[in-house]
């Protein structure tokens, strides 16, 4: 009884050992399939035949070393591990880009990117290592001789994908925006470093019609948009959680719709440092005739910066029906979608040190258009000093609707009050919300035009 107990045992013990073995991941090193790492040999070939090699469930690994590569082809059920030491380095030569990929429809100049993937599922970019598009100025000018743009490569770009993964990873200088994920469900970034701001238009997250999404835990420093929903299709930006991140930007920390054709809704960042920030810390927008609702922020810090919050319902009306470039003049008219809908905002516990002086950045503002109101906003718990020296001419300025115009809260002008600037809204509620000056201010700390049911505690 005692030989038989002991036999079966160790059947157990070695069917648990050969369980465990079949888990391991099977590993394809880069060097195996001829990859130098040198940082001068174009390495995409090696790369990418490794990539092509990876079976289900395989992890890609990058040794340490410099990898030069053009594009390469990820695909489902893998992992991409950039090992601590390990830098993939993109190419400096737009003739390493491959052209076959599905371009961005907001900014068809970007339409080439170093990492890409369509229609896949389980990817995961990990290791602790380095991905670096070197896509200065220099190197991918924003505009050419001729005049015409220039070619500037994404760093990632990932179409229709679903459990898509990044974790502990840095990446950094791409040419122009960094991570744009397209359709994409489930995503996570885990400890992710960005550090992207060598060029124009260098987004950090870039999340079009994505659903399902958490940011937790990443630094991030960004010459444009630090974070930034879109919607360039009818297909919602739904289920984003931004948590425990640090972020700053020449643009925004947080930005919802450059592009707004469906919209955004379920939206959620809380505890998180969005300092040294400039043209705007907070911006919830829609301008494409999509849904902008269900949205919470809070336990926010923002120290250093320029227009802490900005609100903007507005009639720009873009389809997106074909690649185009954003527009930024005044002499813009509607395009033909009809005004969306702005609802159910709340933000509370901020504490903002807003810098500089009158200049066209400072003030909260939150403004529709007429016979279209943005509704049910809740500032609560609010504690924000600027720096004031508005003067009387500034107080009797009256702000221009600039219905369709790019929004952007600078192409406003000055606002007539200093603290928060209020227009075509209902139920509006600020609950315990401080807003002081360091200087003297000839404006008013609120101004209401157009507002029902405003109410102040």
């Amino acid at each position: 009884m005692n030989r038989r107990i002991s036999l079966m045992t160790i059947g157990a013990g070695l069917a648990s050992q050969a369980l465990a073995m079949s888990r391991t991941p099977a590993m394809y090193a880069v060097k195996t399939f001829g990859a130098k790492g040198d940082g001068i040999t174009l390495d995409t070939k090696a790369v990418q035949s490794a990539i092509d090699a990876c079976k289900p469930g395989g992890v890609v690994f990058v040794e340490p070393g410099q990898y030069v590569v053009g594009t390469l082809k990820l695909k489902s059920d893998m992992e991409l591990q950039v090992a601590e030491g390990a830098e993939l380095l993109g190419s400096t030569s737009l003739a390493d880009y491959a052209t076959d990929n599905q371009g961005a429809i907001e900014a068809p100049a970007f339409d080439k990117c170093l990492l890409y993937a369509e229609n896949a599922k389980n990817i995961h970019i990990t290791g602790g290592g380095i991905i670096d598009g070197r896509g200065a100025r220099e190197t991918f000018p924003v505009k050419l001789e001729d005049g015409s743009l220039g070619d500037r490569p994404m760093l990632i770009r990932f179409v229709d994908c679903k459990n898509v993964q990044f974790t502990k990873v840095t990446f950094k200088n791409a040419a122009s925006w960094c991570v744009h994920l397209v359709s994409c469900d489930a995503v996570k970034a885990v400890n992710v470093t960005i550090d992207s701001h060598v060029n124009t238009n260098n987004d950090g997250f870039d999340l079009d019609g994505c659903s399902n999404v958490l940011i937790e835990g990443c630094d991030i420093h960004t010459g444009d948009d630090s974070i930034c929903p879109k919607s360039t299709t009818m297909k919602l930006c739904e289920n984003i959680t931004v948590k425990n991140c640090r972020a700053q930007s020449h643009t925004a920390a947080f930005k919802c719709g450059t592009s707004s054709r469906g919209g955004f809704r379920n939206i959620s960042i809380s505890d998180c440092d969005f300092s040294n920030t400039r043209m705007g810390v907070i911006k919830l927008l829609t301008v494409d005739g999509g849904i902008l609702e269900n949205i919470s922020i809070s336990n926010i810090v923002m120290n250093d910066v320029e227009g802490p919050v900005f609100i903007r319902l507005g009639n720009r009306g873009r389809i997106y029906d074909k690649p185009t470039e954003q527009v930024y003049g005044e002499e813009v008219k509607p395009e033909g979608a009809p005004p969306g809908t702005v609802k159910n905002i709340k933000i509370s516990n901020i504490k903002a040190i807003v810098a500089g002086d009158i200049q066209k950045r400072n003030g909260i503002m939150i403004s529709g258009i007429p016979d279209h109101y943005i509704e049910d906003v809740v500032l609560e718990n609010i504690e924000i000093s600027f720096p004031g020296g508005g003067t009387a001419e500034d107080a009797a300025r009256e702000v221009p609707e600039d219905e369709a115009r790019y929004p952007e809260q600078f192409f406003f002008g000055v606002l007539p009050s200093w603290g928060a600037y209020v227009r075509h809204a209902k139920n509006v509620t600020f609950k315990n919300v401080n807003l002081t000056t360091r200087q003297p201010d000839a404006r008013k700390e609120l101004v209401l035009v157009d507002v029902n049911d405003f109410s102040e505690s």
